[in-house]
């Protein structure tokens, strides 16, 4: 008789458990998983996928007027039907969370619909939806259990929504407040504008999307205030009261704004609540995510943490590769192939605002620190769809490069298909490109993707 029931058990079904579960099993490892909610996690169910749906929807309303200028003359006002678009939408999910769910019965894993939580550092209890607990044994464990969005502590706050409400609102906002300045923020408040709120966007900052670039965070808020996004900084929440179905938001500064909606999207945090890991003596940092080394072990050798939980850089493809990663340190590296490790410089990323954000290695900023002397090249002009389309919508592409080896270490890109094209120059940045290699390529005519290939002249050192 085995001495554990599991090789490993997995609690949370989101992207990195379910890449670790699925790829160890398909190594002939025992594994059990423990979900509480509809398998997929939060990129399936109120994060990515969904998100990035209602920014295709979104989209149809600027596609509508620009379509004008192309020669349609379209009858009449289009109208969203809000319900139609949540239920397509749930629609999609509820296929997704199959697929996930099949992926784990067909795969040979042990899937278990309830709340995980350590009894010890081989066992975890299992609290099922009709009221029993089971327990397991595993010679690992693992906690993917992902991130929630939280309100900070105000008058009012309890009259806030946070994003995961936000694909299912009974009603359509015609007037929606967005607190906060980070991509979630910024890319509901492009989403439902372009969906016909009227929104109105409050940051406490002095700019929009920190960390980023400073250039591109100072060329997408300018782009967003074309469009029609409310952008207010340097402005702060004193309290929310509600006015019948409606609120009003005040400001300390006395301003008093009138909304149907107010959303929260000031940060998120790390679903570790009752997972019992103060009682195992699992360490965490402050805010409450897990401490892990550089294979992913906790304080406790046989329990293991990965993703949004961990607080590295919480993005689902970050989760995917350590889920793989992980793997390979626990049951050894596929044949023929050296064992997997993350490597977090030069991770790309978008931000699906309107219009999209595309990014991979350093801003300006955080180059010159690093390298010291560098060259800046860029460029922003009106994409040969607006020619004829009406907008004044206007695209920027930039590039910095390591002057001592010509390397270029970050490239961003804010307009149409940013992450779509960022996404292959993030290969290229991954081989070490440089300059001259970029300038020896020929590029795809016309492209908006051909001037990271065609800028000669240098902006700035």
């Amino acid at each position: 008789m085995a001495e554990f029931d599991f090789d490993l058990f997995v609690i949370g079904g989101g992207s990195g458990g379910v890449r670790a579960a699925r790829m160890a099993a398909q190594r002939g490892a025992r594994i059990g998983m423990a979900e509480s909610g509809p398998m997929g996690g939060t990129c399936v169910n109120v994060g990515c996928i969904p998100k990035k749906l209602y920014s295709y929807g979104a989209h149809f309303h600027e596609a509508f007027e620009e379509s004008r200028g192309f020669g349609w003359q379209l009858p009449g006002t289009p109208v969203l039907d809000w319900e139609i678009l949540k239920a397509n939408r749930a629609r999609e999910i509820t296929r997704l969370n199959g697929i996930y769910d099949g992926l784990m019965i067909n795969g040979g894993v042990e899937r278990l619909q309830g709340h995980g939580r350590l009894v010890d550092a081989h066992t975890v209890e299992v609290s099922h939806p009709d009221g029993q607990t089971t327990r397991h044994t595993s010679k690992n464990i693992l906690i993917a259990t992902g991130g929630v969005p939280f309100v900070p502590e105000f008058p009012g706050r309890e009259l806030a929504v946070t994003s995961d409400d936000m694909f299912d609102l009974p009603q359509f906002p015609k007037r929606l407040v967005v607190v906060g300045g980070g991509y979630i923020a910024c890319e509901m408040a492009s989403i439902f504008h372009g969906l016909g709120a009227e929104v109105t966007l409050l940051y406490r900052g002095e700019q929009i999307l920190r960390s980023f670039d400073d250039e591109v965070r100072a060329f997408t808020a300018s782009e967003m205030r074309k469009a029609g996004v409310d952008i207010r900084l340097h402005s702060e929440v004193s309290r929310i009261e509600a006015a019948g179905a409606a609120r009003k938001v005040h400001l300390k500064d006395g301003q008093v704004l009138d909304a149907d909606v107010v959303l929260y999207a000031t940060g998120r945090k790390p679903r570790v609540d009752n997972l019992g890991l103060a009682e195992l003596g699992v360490q965490q940092e402050e805010n409450g995510s897990i401490r892990v080394d550089e294979h992913f072990t906790t304080s406790v050798p046989s329990v293991f943490a990965l993703g949004d939980v961990v607080g590295r850089l919480e993005l689902t493809p970050v989760a995917l590769a350590e889920g793989m990663a992980l793997v390979d340190h626990l049951f050894g590296a596929a044949p023929g192939k050296p064992a997997r490790t993350v490597d977090y410089e030069l991770i790309p990323t978008a931000v699906f605002t309107h219009p999209p954000i595309g990014t991979v290695g350093l801003s300006e900023e955080k180059a010159r620190t690093k390298y010291g002397a560098i060259r800046v090249f860029r460029s922003d002009f009106k994409s040969l769809k607006h020619t004829l389309s009406g907008s004044s919508e206007r695209t920027l592409v930039k590039m910095v490069v390591d002057a001592a080896t010509d390397r270029v270490v970050g490239l961003h890109m804010v307009g149409a298909d940013a992450g779509e094209i960022v996404q292959g120059f993030a290969v290229a940045l991954k081989c070490g490109a440089t300059k001259a290699q970029f300038d020896s390529t020929i590029g795809i005519h016309p492209t908006s993707a051909e001037e990271f290939v065609t800028m000669r002249e240098v902006s700035r050192t």
